[in-house]
């Protein structure tokens, strides 16, 4: 069952690359106490993903900072090592958005947004969507119907909806 609206996030740990390189990250950690932004995306470096989506958030990011939001938080299905080189060569990482990794799938499947697209090579990934999070608790879900486009889930549909 996909995560809706009004649910608690699951305890998951994801992977962001450190100095020290990777390094574990306590989503409830960075959910508790605080507003924070989640968006996912299906793939590093794939065509919406790399030109629409992390785009949006990037534009938007004071818009959020002007409403509360403490972080905006990018996950996928990749390893850490390629999302720092895609939060690099986005723009994303200085622009202070977080890229974190769910290699594993684990919280991708955990709030039933997993799916698979053999034709495009791509295997336990996630559905595109967006997220307001407030103390651990979704107080705002926004899901992809097709995940090649980046409508309800990009940073202007989030702020549109807030």
């Amino acid at each position: 069952m996909a995560l809706s609206q009004g649910d608690t996030l699951p305890d998951a740990t994801l992977v962001q690359m450190g100095a020290e390189g990777p390094a574990p990250v306590s989503l409830s950690d960075k959910t508790k106490g605080r507003k924070v932004v989640i968006f996912a995306v299906p793939g590093a470096f794939t065509p919406t993903c790399h030109s629409a989506h992390v785009p949006s958030f990037i534009r938007t990011k004071d818009q959020f900072n002007a409403k509360g939001v403490d972080e905006i938080i990018c996950v996928s299905v990749n390893d850490p090592f390629v999302m720092k080189a895609w939060g690099e060569a986005t723009g994303a990482t200085a622009a202070g958005i977080t890229m974190l990794s769910d290699a594993g799938s684990e919280f991708t499947t955990a709030i039933g947004m997993n799916f698979d697209a053999p034709p495009a090579g791509l295997m336990a990934r996630s559905k595109r969507y967006a997220m307001l999070v407030d103390d651990g608790k979704v107080t705002l879900f926004q899901a992809e119907e097709n995940p090649g486009v980046c409508d309800v889930s990009g940073g202007e549909g989030l702020l549109d909806s807030m």
